[in-house]
């Protein structure tokens, strides 16, 4: 569904992210981990179209979007939610995953064809179901009780649980999830892991996680790709790849080889 070929970035003379090719099948989750430094979120900001590849390309179902920026990714299929919320402060919760709702139709053509139309009673009737889709991914984030609640009023913990409700209004083909426990409560952390087994269980769509925490990695993972100076250094089912020796030294940071094909 995902692949990356030899994806590259520069800045000046450090090589961020270092000739990274990888491919993300459908139904699956690959965790993303390294040490600080390592070239995880870079390479997430490559993928998604926020930083533009000094080499290398990005194809999503075969479709090459390398020179695309950020936001036609986003149509074609590629959802983020970031280490730092981007949310719409001012408006409310409600409002917010409406927002998205509308988004992800617009995408579709779906503005088009009302405008077209002309048909005030079709407009009305779709703006409630884009109110109701709001409403139920709003309350699948136990959010429900917080609908008027403005973005910026919201404690950290429900600002996490809103930027997914916001994804997954998009419904994405790939969904991107840059450390989404980050800062959040030892009681909220169950929801969004909730939330992310329930779009892994669905299998056709393909996850990406950066995460540090690795009791995280392991419960959710069905494959781990290591990262250590901006190069691929590891690839494959978690156990193995957390007990090799290429990732005890990237944590440990000691210097590391790339494993032998």
């Amino acid at each position: 569904m995902l692949e990356t070929i030899d994806l590259t970035i520069r800045f000046g003379g450090h090589v961020a992210v270092d000739a990274v090719s990888c491919c993300f099948e459908p139904g699956t989750l690959t965790a993303i981990v390294g040490p600080n430094g390592a070239g995880k979120t870079t390479y997430f900001n490559l993928i998604s179209g926020q930083l533009p590849a000094s080499a290398g390309r990005v194809l999503l179902g075969g479709e090459d979007l390398t020179a695309l920026p950020a936001p036609l990714r986003t149509r074609r299929g590629l959802g983020r939610a970031f280490q730092l919320t981007q949310l719409f402060p001012n408006l409310t919760v409600l409002e917010n995953v409406r927002l998205a709702v509308q988004a992800r139709e617009q995408g579709r053509g779906h503005a088009g064809a009302l405008a077209g139309a002309l048909d005030l009673l079709r407009v009305w009737l779709d703006r409630r179901d884009w109110i109701d889709e709001a409403r139920d991914l709003a309350r699948q984030v136990q959010l429900g009780d917080k609908l008027d609640a403005h973005a910026a009023a919201l404690p950290h913990g429900d600002q996490r649980k809103l930027e997914v409700a916001l994804l997954m209004a998009l419904d994405p083909k790939v969904y991107m999830f840059d450390e989404p426990t980050a800062g959040m409560s030892v009681d909220d952390v169950p929801v969004i892991l909730d939330l992310i087994r329930a779009l892994k269980s669905r299998r056709d769509r393909a996850i990406l996680l950066v995460e540090h925490k690795m009791d995280v990695v392991r419960e959710l993972s069905d494959r781990i790709v290591v990262l250590h100076n901006g190069r691929l250094v590891a690839d494959g089912e978690p156990s193995a790849v957390i007990a090799s020796p290429v990732v005890q030294s990237a944590y440990l940071g000691a210097a590391v080889e790339e494993e032998p094909a």
